[in-house]
């Protein structure tokens, strides 16, 4: 095809609505339609549900395909157009804009019974896509259906609710009072609460949780994947998914660029095919720089209660825990270690009594004791401390965290920092600093790190060792028997610390 004649497919170049609303992709529908059996496309009882049609990409494919595997069984093109638009395909926008939007994609014209559109049975302006502006549910200043910040989302009639009416009804099956063989959608990401972003509400889980309730025989939705090991909120929703032996298919792409060209979701994205006639193991495919990784495994590893992004993690994790050793958490504080935040500042001067605070960039100030309000224990000990957050954007070869640094007696930290300790040496301390920087440390605190935020919780992998003696990679990897194709992903993972 000549420069001249070329006609790209308009929904390759639509501006995503934010971060967390983002228009799918075609290339992207169509790998997650491609793991629905080819029955369904010559099913003339077929039934297709999209619950938050953006730009009607779904729907629009699903038609292609339909409008194919139907030939042979509807001949005539117009009446196979209308059975299936009119009979098969069914939407929920999540806008009204994108409800305009979908129409266009889907009957090529934004009225559905419009001179233009291609569909000439419909009796109506909207078609099979849904949209009524839907109000959220207050109580004590919040939305009982997603939780939405009444001061935020309580908007005038000209402003947009987000209240996205699929989630916000206890019976989803009154919105189209049918049955659906196939949910298919790329949901809202999150949604403020009122604070920081990063503890807004996740909202797909929710998506998700109310599609099971419509029993559909498959469901397959594109999410972050921040919820296989953290996310606020999501524990209840990560246990139900990583329980449940229907989850057939998992798609991984921990570089969300690779999918959404131009967006960045950190933790990455994954797409799941949900069958609820399948029982057992899952495949998983874990996608990075064009090469894949698959592997039929279980949701959840013996002993593990997250699920473990790469198939090649899962034996050297095991090997680890084979050894039933002490977590390395039972040495790190909890967040805020002194009960100093992270805008407290002390004096630039020393006194009397001081202790030395280490705040932002490693800048020391001082107080007095009275100012440790918790921990105080571990004041005149050694220990280490390591940034509380850490965040790269980059496909591999992660450092996963901040540089560790030694406190020394008689100092603290403000919360920009967790704390290991108490430590019973200056020895010890600079052996457990020396344990950090190996990439064996850092390979598994990434196997549970769901966003940079890398505190208590995230360090569960990491066994603790006898800080009496020094640790290298090379000593660890003898110890767990990390064979030389281990060895080789945690060198494709993790780069070199540089030791200070």
């Amino acid at each position: 095809m000549t420069e001249a004649t070329y006609n790209p497919d308009v929904l390759t170049c639509l501006a995503n609505l934010s971060n967390d609303e983002v228009f799918t992709p075609p290339k992207l529908a169509n790998d997650m339609l491609d793991l629905l059996p080819n029955e369904l496309w010559t099913d003339p009882n077929a039934t297709f549900l999209d619950p938050v049609t953006k730009s009607g990409v779904f729907l629009r494919e699903i038609a292609i395909r339909l409008m194919e595997g139907l030939e042979n069984q509807i001949p005539d093109k117009q009446e196979r157009i209308n059975h299936i638009y009119t009979k098969q395909l069914f939407g929920i926008a999540i806008t009204e804009l994108t409800a305009l939007l979908s129409r266009r994609s889907l009957y090529c014209s934004k009225v559905a019974n419009g001179k233009y559109s291609i569909v000439s049975s419909f009796n109506n302006e909207d078609g099979n896509i849904n949209y009524t502006r839907t109000e959220h549910r207050w109580f004590n200043d919040h939305c009982v259906f997603c939780g939405a910040n009444q001061s935020e989302y309580d908007r005038s009639d000209d402003l947009e609710t987000h209240a996205y009416k699929f989630i916000h009804t206890n019976n989803p099956k009154e919105i189209y009072n049918m049955r659906f063989d196939v949910i298919i959608g790329n949901p809202p990401y999150q949604l403020s609460t009122g604070g920081s972003k990063s503890q807004a509400t996740p909202l797909y889980n929710k998506f998700i949780v109310q599609a099971k309730k419509l029993q559909p025989r498959y469901l397959t939705m594109i999410i972050p994947d921040r919820w296989f090991s953290g996310g606020f909120g999501l524990n209840e929703f990560r246990t139900d998914m990583l329980n449940d032996d229907r989850l057939r298919d998992i798609h991984i792409y921990p570089v969300a660029s690779d999918v959404f060209p131009g967006v960045d979701i950190p933790g990455g994205v994954c797409y799941f095919l949900w069958d609820r006639d399948h029982h057992g193991q899952c495949k998983v495919t874990v996608t990075t720089d064009n090469q894949s990784s698959v592997s039929t495994r279980p949701l959840l590893e013996k002993g593990v209660d997250i699920f473990i992004r790469y198939n090649e993690a899962v034996s050297i994790i095991n090997k680890v825990k084979d050894f039933n050793e002490k977590s390395i958490t039972e040495l790190i504080s909890a967040q805020k270690p002194f009960g100093l935040a992270t805008t407290y500042n002390g004096s630039n001067k020393r006194f009397d009594n001081y202790i030395g605070i280490y705040g932002r960039n490693q800048t020391m100030t001082y107080a007095p004791k009275s100012a440790i309000t918790i921990n105080k224990e571990l004041l005149e000990s050694w220990k280490v401390f390591i940034s509380a957050a850490y965040g790269e954007r980059i496909s591999k070869n992660y450092l996963v965290t901040g540089t560790p640094f030694v406190g020394e007696p008689n100092t603290a930290c403000t919360e920009t920092y967790i704390g290991f300790g108490p430590l019973k040496s200056k020895q010890q301390a600079d052996n457990l600093k020396m344990y950090i920087h190996t990439k064996f440390f850092r390979f598994l605190v990434l196997m549970h790190k769901p966003t940079q935020h890398i505190l208590r919780k995230v360090y569960d992998f990491v066994p603790l060792q006898d800080l009496s003696q020094e640790w290298t990679d090379k000593k660890l990897y003898e110890k767990y028997n990390i064979n030389e194709n281990e060895i080789a992903f945690i060198d494709s993972m993790i780069r070199p610390m540089e030791l200070n």
